[in-house]
């Protein structure tokens, strides 16, 4: 038996008589298995909850009665996107973006009803997930397990007798590294026992999924090297249990905590009320519908004319305020468009800034690849806000239409008793509209956007392989 494994299976021994170390695997091991059944039970149920509240939305809407086109516009239709594949795994930023919106004419609302809004404020602090036990308190407990595996050997004098023994340097600190990998992955099973199984219930892709793994094990892995060298570079295991504390602290916690205030003050959002604000200031100046003197829409009446070859509204074969309608949904949701490409477009502006700072902590590479994966990013959310934004734009311009197809415009203008219910149609008009059906990426596109993410975690675990292989020369030194 080679050396290294038997200062592996020793150093495994000693953190099995170790009362304190057995208690924190078996504790965190625990954790991982609950964070996994509990993220698993609320994404089913959310799921589910979803699932009833898009069937009573889309009920809701069919079950209108015959009624003017317009009035359907402005009853408006909820859309609800479901949770993806691998959300109970990392739910990313969903908790915050919410997973609902109102659809209605000349609106153009953003998502609604985030879990984070509607829970505790702890919830802001970080849900018990997978990924929150596996970025977060994994690397806290290999810290504290093994801060002192080679800074031991030289408080008791143990590391010269190891060598006399006829164990190589290489040997005594790739054993105890094997050590820690070994208690890294006991940490990542339960997780990725969830993981494969979420895959595999779910039908979500499995390159993704094992992509999603090796990059947990990629950042623990670049963690155990961190703490092997630190040890071996402090010769009193106190000093070395401060130093890597003080290096997670700021590598998984205030690096990340201030990587995105320093992408807000780089390219600053509007808030909603200076959004409306624009909207409706750039609304006026488009023009007024409704307003037969405006410019743009008197234009667009002579063109209507000249189109249809007639001098009247009265004459034309369709409904010309259905067409007024036509055209000004056109113009408002193209100004709305316009805002919304400006705001995505500074959001990942945004998230780019905030990942450059994963070369100041792996955590930040780990956490957009885990996001990515399981489709809980900014990417999935900016997806759905344009396609529950192109189904809007759709439903509204379908009923639209149906008033200039569908009711005269002597109808239409009539003041008379019976006017009302000769501007209706019939109900079966809502019910042939497509419903709403959110779209995924193709796995193949979320595993090209992982690439970037998993280099950098590969460049962290050679960086800390070197600094490891580093340090241990003062292990040379000190025997």
């Amino acid at each position: 038996m080679s050396a290294w494994v038997l200062v592996m299976r020793n150093e495994l021994r000693a953190m099995l008589r170790d009362r304190t170390a057995v208690a924190g695997i078996v504790l965190l091991t625990l954790l991982a298995v609950a964070a996994t059944v509990v993220s698993s039970h609320h994404m089913q149920s959310a799921a589910e909850y979803r699932q009833r509240q898009q069937a009573a939305a889309q009920e809701a809407f069919d079950a209108q009665p015959d009624r003017h086109p317009h009035r359907v516009v402005h009853y408006g239709h909820f859309v609800y996107r479901l949770p993806s594949a691998l959300a109970a795994f990392d739910p990313g930023v969903d908790p915050f973006t919410g997973s609902s919106m109102f659809l209605e004419g000349h609106r153009q609302n953003t998502a609604n009803f985030g879990d984070v809004m509607q829970s505790s404020i702890l919830t802001r602090f970080g849900q018990l997930t997978p990924a929150f036990v596996l970025q977060i308190l994994a690397p806290l407990v290999l810290i504290f397990l093994g801060h002192g595996v080679l800074a031991q050997e030289r408080e008791r004098g143990t590391l010269r007798q190891l060598m006399l023994q006829g164990a190589s340097l290489r040997a005594i600190v790739g054993g105890k590294l094997a050590a820690l990998w070994l208690v890294s992955l006991v940490f990542m099973l339960p997780a990725f026992i969830g993981l494969a199984l979420l895959a595999a219930a779910t039908g979500a892709s499995g390159v993704v999924a094992s992509v999603l793994m090796l990059g947990y094990v990629l950042y623990l892995g670049s963690w155990c090297a961190v703490i092997a060298a630190a040890s071996a570079l402090l010769a009193r295991r106190r000093d070395a249990l401060l130093v890597l504390v003080a290096v997670w602290a700021v590598s998984a916690l205030l690096v990340p905590r201030v990587a995105p205030d320093v992408a807000y003050a780089a390219y600053t959002l509007p808030d909603r009320l200076q959004t409306e604000v624009g909207i409706g200031r750039d609304l006026r100046a488009l023009g007024d519908s409704h307003d037969a003197d405006d410019p743009y829409f008197s234009a667009f009446r002579r063109k209507v004319l000249e189109q249809y070859g007639v001098s009247r509204i009265e004459d034309l074969p369709v409904n010309y305020k259905g067409l007024l309608a036509v055209e000004g949904e056109r113009v408002t949701s193209a100004l709305f468009n316009d805002y919304a490409e400006r705001s995505a477009d500074a959001q990942h502006k945004q998230n780019q800034l905030v990942g450059r700072f994963a070369l100041l902590s792996p955590s930040i590479a780990l956490r957009q690849l885990s996001m990515a994966a399981a489709a809980t990013d900014l990417s999935a959310h900016l997806r759905f806000l344009d396609q529950a934004e192109a189904h809007r734009y759709r439903l509204v311009q379908q009923l639209n239409q149906l008033q200039a197809d569908g009711v005269s415009y002597a109808d239409d203008t009539a003041k008379d008793a019976g006017a009302d219910q000769r501007k209706r149609v019939d109900s079966s008009h809502w019910q042939e509209i497509p419903h709403f059906q959110f779209s995924p990426p193709a796995w193949t596109t979320v595993l090209h956007s992982l690439l970037p993410g998993l280099l950098i975690l590969f460049g962290w675990l050679l960086a800390t392989l070197l600094a490891l292989a580093l340090s241990a020369r003062r292990l040379e030194v000190a025997r």
